[in-house]
Protein backbone atom coordinates (compact mmCIF):
# COMPACT_ATOMS: atom_id res chain seq x y z
CA UNK A 1 0.00 0.00 0.00
CA UNK A 2 3.07 2.41 -0.67
CA UNK A 3 5.72 3.31 1.32
CA UNK A 4 5.61 5.75 4.72
CA UNK A 5 7.44 9.34 4.26
CA UNK A 6 7.81 9.74 0.73
CA UNK A 7 7.47 13.28 0.77
CA UNK A 8 10.26 13.22 2.67
CA UNK A 9 12.52 10.92 0.68
CA UNK A 10 14.73 13.85 -0.67
CA UNK A 11 15.58 15.58 2.61
CA UNK A 12 17.61 11.68 4.11
CA UNK A 13 20.75 10.68 3.22
CA UNK A 14 21.57 8.27 0.34
CA UNK A 15 21.50 5.49 2.47
CA UNK A 16 18.54 5.87 3.86
CA UNK A 17 16.61 6.67 0.82
CA UNK A 18 17.56 3.39 -0.80
CA UNK A 19 17.26 1.59 2.31
CA UNK A 20 13.40 3.34 2.15
CA UNK A 21 13.53 2.58 -1.90
CA UNK A 22 14.25 -1.14 -1.30
CA UNK A 23 11.56 -1.45 1.47
CA UNK A 24 9.06 -0.07 -1.11
CA UNK A 25 9.77 -2.60 -3.86
CA UNK A 26 9.87 -5.52 -1.57
CA UNK A 27 6.19 -4.21 -0.13
CA UNK A 28 4.92 -3.11 -3.72
CA UNK A 29 6.02 -7.17 -4.95
CA UNK A 30 4.31 -8.13 -2.14
CA UNK A 31 0.88 -6.62 -2.47
CA UNK A 32 0.70 -7.27 -6.32
CA UNK A 33 1.25 -11.57 -5.43
CA UNK A 34 -1.14 -10.87 -2.04
CA UNK A 35 -3.74 -9.51 -4.67
CA UNK A 36 -3.46 -11.40 -7.32
CA UNK A 37 -3.39 -14.82 -5.54
CA UNK A 38 -4.77 -14.36 -1.96
CA UNK A 39 -2.31 -13.57 1.14
CA UNK A 40 -2.15 -16.90 2.30
CA UNK A 41 -1.40 -18.32 -0.99
CA UNK A 42 2.24 -16.54 -1.27
CA UNK A 43 4.82 -17.94 0.62
CA UNK A 44 7.53 -14.93 1.73
CA UNK A 45 10.21 -17.20 0.57
CA UNK A 46 8.55 -16.64 -3.04
CA UNK A 47 8.26 -12.60 -2.90
CA UNK A 48 12.21 -12.83 -1.78
CA UNK A 49 12.76 -14.69 -5.15
CA UNK A 50 10.38 -12.24 -7.68
CA UNK A 51 12.19 -9.42 -5.60
CA UNK A 52 15.96 -10.73 -6.22
CA UNK A 53 16.40 -10.67 -2.50
CA UNK A 54 16.80 -12.98 0.66
CA UNK A 55 13.89 -14.33 2.91
CA UNK A 56 16.60 -12.76 5.40
CA UNK A 57 16.24 -9.64 3.78
CA UNK A 58 13.02 -9.80 3.46
CA UNK A 59 12.40 -9.71 6.94
CA UNK A 60 15.16 -7.59 8.17
CA UNK A 61 12.38 -4.60 6.59
CA UNK A 62 9.19 -6.77 7.81
CA UNK A 63 9.51 -8.22 10.85
CA UNK A 64 6.24 -10.35 10.04
CA UNK A 65 4.47 -11.39 6.12
CA UNK A 66 1.76 -9.50 7.37
CA UNK A 67 3.56 -6.08 7.47
CA UNK A 68 4.73 -6.13 4.07
CA UNK A 69 0.38 -5.75 2.97
CA UNK A 70 -0.10 -3.28 5.32
CA UNK A 71 3.08 -1.37 5.38
CA UNK A 72 1.40 1.91 6.26
CA UNK A 73 1.00 1.20 9.78
CA UNK A 74 4.45 2.85 11.05
CA UNK A 75 3.18 5.94 9.33
CA UNK A 76 -0.31 6.21 11.13
CA UNK A 77 1.71 5.46 14.23
CA UNK A 78 4.42 8.32 13.05
CA UNK A 79 2.00 10.61 11.91
CA UNK A 80 -0.61 10.89 14.69
CA UNK A 81 1.94 11.86 17.17
CA UNK A 82 3.72 14.49 14.73
CA UNK A 83 0.43 16.02 14.47
CA UNK A 84 0.39 16.44 18.34
CA UNK A 85 4.00 17.38 19.22
CA UNK A 86 4.58 19.67 15.96
CA UNK A 87 0.84 20.86 15.67
CA UNK A 88 0.44 24.93 15.33
CA UNK A 89 0.95 27.60 18.09
CA UNK A 90 -2.73 27.72 20.14
CA UNK A 91 -3.62 24.77 18.14
CA UNK A 92 -5.39 22.31 20.49
CA UNK A 93 -4.09 18.16 19.64
CA UNK A 94 -7.73 17.21 18.63
CA UNK A 95 -7.23 20.35 15.95
CA UNK A 96 -4.18 19.17 14.80
CA UNK A 97 -5.47 15.58 14.66
CA UNK A 98 -8.50 16.89 12.53
CA UNK A 99 -6.65 18.61 10.21
CA UNK A 100 -4.50 16.26 9.62
CA UNK A 101 -7.66 13.57 8.84
CA UNK A 102 -8.86 16.64 6.61
CA UNK A 103 -5.39 16.33 4.58
CA UNK A 104 -5.22 12.80 4.32
CA UNK A 105 -9.12 13.15 2.89
CA UNK A 106 -7.56 15.28 0.62
CA UNK A 107 -5.08 13.89 -0.74
CA UNK A 108 -6.36 10.23 -1.11
CA UNK A 109 -4.12 8.82 0.86
CA UNK A 110 -4.06 5.68 1.75
CA UNK A 111 -4.94 5.96 4.87
CA UNK A 112 -8.15 8.13 4.27
CA UNK A 113 -9.89 5.05 3.70
CA UNK A 114 -10.97 7.17 0.14
CA UNK A 115 -10.05 5.67 -3.06
CA UNK A 116 -10.83 3.43 -5.47
CA UNK A 117 -7.40 1.78 -6.02
CA UNK A 118 -7.42 0.25 -2.79
CA UNK A 119 -10.46 -1.86 -3.84
CA UNK A 120 -8.29 -4.85 -3.83
CA UNK A 121 -6.42 -4.06 -0.57
CA UNK A 122 -9.33 -4.25 1.20
CA UNK A 123 -10.82 -6.91 -0.87
CA UNK A 124 -7.80 -8.81 0.14
CA UNK A 125 -7.40 -7.80 4.03
CA UNK A 126 -10.87 -8.77 4.17
CA UNK A 127 -9.82 -12.53 2.94
CA UNK A 128 -7.47 -13.25 5.42
CA UNK A 129 -7.84 -13.92 8.61
CA UNK A 130 -4.05 -12.94 9.59
CA UNK A 131 -4.48 -9.82 8.26
CA UNK A 132 -7.59 -9.05 9.72
CA UNK A 133 -5.95 -9.78 12.85
CA UNK A 134 -3.16 -7.50 12.12
CA UNK A 135 -5.20 -4.56 11.12
CA UNK A 136 -6.32 -4.43 15.12
CA UNK A 137 -3.08 -4.92 16.10
CA UNK A 138 -2.10 -1.45 13.79
CA UNK A 139 -4.94 0.25 14.69
CA UNK A 140 -3.86 -0.47 19.25
CA UNK A 141 -0.31 0.42 18.00
CA UNK A 142 -1.54 4.17 16.61
CA UNK A 143 -3.79 4.25 19.86
CA UNK A 144 -0.85 3.73 22.03
CA UNK A 145 1.53 5.88 20.03
CA UNK A 146 -1.83 9.24 20.06
CA UNK A 147 -1.79 8.51 23.73
CA UNK A 148 2.22 9.12 24.36
CA UNK A 149 1.87 11.97 22.78
CA UNK A 150 -0.62 13.68 24.31
CA UNK A 151 0.26 12.82 27.53
CA UNK A 152 2.22 15.64 28.16
CA UNK A 153 -0.38 18.32 26.18
CA UNK A 154 -2.48 18.96 29.63
CA UNK A 155 -5.62 17.09 28.29
CA UNK A 156 -7.23 15.09 30.81
CA UNK A 157 -6.73 10.96 30.42
CA UNK A 158 -4.69 10.94 27.25
CA UNK A 159 -5.14 7.36 27.24
CA UNK A 160 -9.28 8.01 27.03
CA UNK A 161 -8.90 10.79 24.39
CA UNK A 162 -6.64 8.54 22.63
CA UNK A 163 -8.80 5.83 22.18
CA UNK A 164 -11.92 7.86 21.59
CA UNK A 165 -10.13 9.18 18.68
CA UNK A 166 -9.21 6.44 17.03
CA UNK A 167 -12.51 4.70 17.56
CA UNK A 168 -14.13 7.89 16.04
CA UNK A 169 -11.52 8.14 12.74
CA UNK A 170 -11.38 3.95 12.64
CA UNK A 171 -15.44 4.19 12.13
CA UNK A 172 -15.93 6.70 9.74
CA UNK A 173 -12.71 4.60 7.39
CA UNK A 174 -14.82 1.54 7.56
CA UNK A 175 -18.18 3.20 6.75
CA UNK A 176 -16.55 4.58 3.91
CA UNK A 177 -14.22 1.67 2.74
CA UNK A 178 -17.59 -0.21 3.43
CA UNK A 179 -19.64 2.02 0.59
CA UNK A 180 -16.84 2.02 -2.03
CA UNK A 181 -16.87 -1.73 -1.89
CA UNK A 182 -20.37 -1.87 -2.42
CA UNK A 183 -20.19 0.46 -5.61
CA UNK A 184 -20.70 3.92 -3.93
CA UNK A 185 -19.28 6.74 -5.74
CA UNK A 186 -16.43 7.83 -4.62
CA UNK A 187 -17.02 11.79 -5.01
CA UNK A 188 -20.04 10.89 -2.73
CA UNK A 189 -18.21 8.76 0.00
CA UNK A 190 -15.84 11.97 -0.10
CA UNK A 191 -18.08 14.32 0.96
CA UNK A 192 -19.70 11.85 3.42
CA UNK A 193 -16.40 10.99 4.39
CA UNK A 194 -15.42 14.57 5.30
CA UNK A 195 -18.99 15.14 6.68
CA UNK A 196 -18.49 12.36 9.43
CA UNK A 197 -14.87 13.84 10.32
CA UNK A 198 -16.43 16.71 11.25
CA UNK A 199 -19.17 15.50 13.44
CA UNK A 200 -16.76 13.12 14.90
CA UNK A 201 -14.06 15.61 15.99
CA UNK A 202 -16.70 18.34 17.09
CA UNK A 203 -17.79 16.14 19.63
CA UNK A 204 -15.05 14.95 20.84
CA UNK A 205 -13.94 18.54 21.02
CA UNK A 206 -16.94 19.41 22.61
CA UNK A 207 -16.37 16.68 25.56
CA UNK A 208 -12.59 17.93 26.42
CA UNK A 209 -12.01 21.21 27.91
CA UNK A 210 -9.96 23.81 26.68
CA UNK A 211 -6.49 23.43 26.71
CA UNK A 212 -4.34 25.41 29.03
CA UNK A 213 -2.54 27.85 26.66
CA UNK A 214 0.45 27.46 28.85
CA UNK A 215 0.91 23.71 28.59
CA UNK A 216 0.40 24.06 24.54
CA UNK A 217 3.40 26.47 24.64
CA UNK A 218 5.76 24.45 26.86
CA UNK A 219 4.76 20.42 26.32
CA UNK A 220 7.18 20.76 23.04
CA UNK A 221 9.71 22.71 24.78
CA UNK A 222 11.43 19.51 25.97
Amino acid sequence: MGGMGEELDEELPLRERKKRATRQRISDIATGLFVDRGFDAVPVAEVARVAGVSAMTVFNYFPRKEDLFLDRIPQAVELVAVAVRERRPDETPLAALHRLAIRLLEERHPLSGVGERFLPFWRTVIASPALRARAREGVEEVERSLAEALAGTGVPDPHLLAALTVAAYRTVFVTSARRLLAGDPVQEVARDHRRCLESAFGALERMVPEEPAATRRDDRSG
